[in-house]
């Protein structure tokens, strides 16, 4: 799975578990709706560390919490090619 793949689906779960849409997150975080729809359809593969911080925090999370789940934590690198 994709680097990018992995916290699409975690931005996905989060919403699910908080009962948000994509665009009620994009509300809640500040983040452009058409950024978010970006990253979440797999056009954006880096978002900026800026754009990450404003979703944690629209769920309630420091970045370090959203970032911090086994499928991310367990990715190896050198599967992919870097860009």
């Amino acid at each position: 799975m994709e680097y990018s793949a992995i916290y699409v689906r975690r931005i996905r779960q989060l919403c699910r578990e908080r009962g948000l849409s994509i665009n009620g997150l994009a509300t809640m975080s500040g983040v452009k709706q058409s950024t978010l729809d970006n990253i979440v359809r797999g056009l954006t593969k880096n978002p900026g560390v800026k754009t990450m911080h404003r979703l944690a925090l629209a769920f309630n999370m420091t970045l370090s919490e959203f970032l911090d789940f086994p499928e991310l934590n367990d990715y190896v690198f050198d599967e992919e090619s870097e860009d």
